[in-house]
């Protein structure tokens, strides 16, 4: 028995040894299997990054893209004309009495010396035929014949048939047509628009277009407005209504060749002293070019300085909002 108890003392050291190393090789394997996952979602974190930062350094602002045009521009001012008669005839009656017949109506156009009127006296209507019952060689009747004064439309009618008039009171008004014109309301400060000019382009609100020659102008001008009316002849045989309003195209500025771009291609600051376009300069880069303007029109504005070349690409969409030099990825301008 003692022997067997020598034995198991002898044993039992190199035992602890043989457990002890095998925990610290499972501790070891186990810590290098952590530290070869670890670095493999580093490494791949790192090359996520590197594809992002690649992606984003290739990425820039979507643009679209113009060159500069030459052509005619030319800059002009619209106001409006109102159509009005300057001389107008009133038709009066030349004695007391009732109306008997009025061959009139508004809108109608009469010639000089027309029977309009014919009105039969207040004593003709009172005593009727007696005079000629009792002498048959007096001629009393008591008509009398109203004519027209001038050629021109009826524009206002006062009176009709029956109606009993006094001598000198207002039957209507004839507008003289050869006096038709159209009365532009032109604000003082425009006034250097018309130096110079004899010719002024009308559009009527059909679409009619007429040619208009400038003539008087008016000595005052509104006390509330500020507007001072100039006189345009107009050479038409068609009935135009007076108080119809058109508007006159009164040319400023004509540029027979003008270097021009999209008015959106024309950025400025907020108090707009300031104008500049963004240019590129390769295929995704884009600076900021200072440039004068010039006359403008309802969808391009005239560039004066610099001059640019006909294959200089100038930024038209995209552009609002972009620093000096910025990235920009161009595309389609359709």
């Amino acid at each position: 028995m003692n022997t067997h108890f020598l034995r198991w003392l002898v044993l039992l050291p190199a035992v602890c040894c043989l457990f002890a190393c095998g925990s610290h090789a499972a501790t070891d394997k186990g810590d290098a299997a952590a530290g070869k996952d670890t670095s493999t979602a580093a490494g791949v974190k790192d090359a996520a990054g590197a594809a992002d930062a690649t992606d984003s350094a290739g990425a820039g602002t979507p643009v679209t893209v113009t060159t500069v045009s030459n052509s005619a521009l030319n800059d002009s001012i619209e106001l409006n004309a109102v159509s009005a008669f300057l001389q107008k005839s009133y038709v009066k009656a030349n004695a007391n009495g009732y109306i008997q017949s009025a061959d009139v109506y508004p809108g109608k156009y009469v010639e000089t010396g027309q029977v309009l009127f014919t009105l039969k006296t207040k004593e003709a209507q009172s005593i009727g035929n007696t005079i000629r019952q009792l002498d048959s060689t007096l001629q009393f009747s008591g008509v009398n014949t109203i004519r027209a004064g001038q050629h021109g439309y009826i524009t206002q009618l006062d009176h009709q048939s029956g109606d009993y008039v006094q001598d000198g009171e207002q039957l209507a008004v004839i507008s003289d047509r050869n006096s038709f014109v159209f009365m532009l309301n032109l604000p003082y400060e425009l006034r250097p628009a018309l130096t110079g000019k004899k010719n002024v382009s009308l559009i009527l609100p059909d679409g009619t277009r007429l040619a208009g020659s400038i003539g008087e102008i008016m000595p005052s001008v509104d006390s509330a407005s500020q507007t001072q009316n100039i006189v345009i002849r107009v050479n038409t045989s068609a009935a135009i209504p007076e108080n119809l309003i058109a508007k006159a195209r009164i040319l400023r500025t004509a540029r027979p060749s003008a270097q021009s771009l999209p008015k959106s291609a024309l950025l400025t600051d907020e108090t707009e002293s300031n104008f500049w376009v963004m240019k590129l300069i390769d295929s995704t880069t884009a600076v900021k070019v200072p440039v004068k303007k010039g006359i403008e029109t309802s969808d391009r504005v005239e560039v004066l300085s610099p001059v640019f070349q006909p294959q200089d690409k100038i930024l038209v969409t995209g552009n609002y909002g972009l620093p000096d030099t910025a990235k920009v990825k161009v595309g389609d301008n359709n």
